[in-house]
């Protein structure tokens, strides 16, 4: 067996996502497993290099999972010509210039999103990427996720018949940080800092409309900032600037219209953090996280509206749930495996820049919507 190595800068390993989801659950998983198997005996080896602003942190991670190199030098690490990737989970404002710098160092580039502040620069990052003839992926993760997996078998099945509707329900009651400690870093209430839900969360919802029910044609938005005063990680008050909540209504190509409610200022009254039914003519199905539940047309009850009397079924009860019949790794590992593939063997991978740009150009112009009260057309984007 063949080991062929490649160097990964990891840069914002420290934060929550960066270190949990990334280095541990993917990365590190990878090297667990012996490496990403090529076939015809060749073994792909990730070596990351931690990259960072704070130094006792990096080196303690390091420490923590038998890593020798780490750095809160961006631009040394991307002089090293035996980096080959750059990977990035920093904060979005910090963001464009270090994938700028990468591209323009001719590393391949793998991203956290939004991609960017804005959609010019998204855009941007997209055609420098192309221009650089490097590789290029964001990361899309809800869409390799057990629950959607299993819904995107039934529609490709053709479960549904016509495709209705979808109607999503994401978010939880993210403490205030006064009485209980903030389960989310405190920029993510700072729109100064490029926090809001919208911005966080419109960018996932383009990518698993656009993959599992096609393009999103309009938007219209209602963005609230339910909670407006918290504390921060060193127990001071703080005004949030940034939304909480934001009530989506989209319109796809093809004719089906989704509603996702986002919201860290709500109690959860359903059986996972984020949740999608999808309604057609022949059947229906509620994914979440790791489950999915179907009822087809064969099977459902015929509801009769009496509010006189109590009910007398358990409508929970009424669905069927789908078996696994296989076995789901982890959904940012699945991804990374792809990008790395992509990398090494030129296999065909389509979340790329150009796909971030979409979600931040969703997210734009969920916020316009809100600003102005109105309905806006979502365009074709094009490099």
């Amino acid at each position: 067996m063949t080991r062929r190595t490649v160097r990964i800068a990891m840069n914002g390993v420290t934060g929550r996502m960066g270190y949990r989801q990334h280095l541990v659950r993917s990365i590190l998983a990878i090297r667990e497993q012996g490496g990403l198997d090529l076939g015809e005996g060749e073994v792909l080896w990730p070596e990351p290099v931690l990259v960072g602003r704070r130094a006792h942190a990096l080196e303690e991670l390091a420490e923590r999972h038998g890593l020798t190199e780490w750095s809160t030098d961006l631009d040394t690490v991307l002089a090293d010509d035996t980096v080959d990737i750059y990977f990035d989970a920093q904060v979005t404002s910090a963001r464009v210039e270090a994938i700028k710098k990468a591209i323009a160092a001719g590393k391949h580039v793998y991203t956290e999103k939004p991609t960017a502040t804005d959609v010019e620069g998204a855009l941007d990052l997209a055609r420098l990427a192309r221009d650089a003839g490097i590789r290029h992926g964001v990361v899309q993760d809800k869409i390799f996720l057990p629950g959607l997996r299993k819904l995107k078998r039934l529609i490709d099945a053709g479960f549904f018949g016509e495709i209705l509707s979808v109607r999503g329900e994401f978010g939880y009651w993210v403490f205030e940080g006064d009485w209980q400690e903030a389960q989310r870093p405190s920029w993510n209430y700072r729109a100064e800092d490029g926090g809001g839900i919208v911005v966080d969360m419109f960018p996932h919802w383009e990518y698993v409309l656009h993959e599992l029910f096609g393009r999103v044609t309009s938007v219209t938005a209602h963005v609230q900032t339910h909670v407006p005063r918290r504390w921060d990680e060193h127990g001071k008050p703080y005004e949030a600037t940034a939304d909480d909540a934001a009530y989506g209504i989209f319109q796809l190509a093809g004719g089906a219209v989704a509603q996702i409610n986002s919201s860290w200022a709500v109690r959860v009254n359903r059986d996972e953090l984020v949740e999608f039914q999808v309604d057609g003519t022949h059947g229906s199905a509620v994914a979440g996280l790791r489950n999915c539940r179907v009822q087809h047309r064969s099977s459902t009850p015929k509801p009769v509206w009496n509010p006189d009397l109590p009910a007398t079924e358990s409508f929970r009860d009424q669905w069927q749930e789908i078996p696994d019949n296989q076995e789901f790794d982890n959904g940012f590992k699945a991804q990374w495996e792809l990008f790395l593939r992509h990398v090494a063997q030129d296999e065909r991978y389509t979340w790329d820049l150009l796909a971030g740009a979409r979600g931040v150009q969703l997210a734009e112009l969920g916020l316009k919507s809100s600003a102005g009260g109105r309905r806006f057309e979502v365009p074709e984007l094009t490099l």
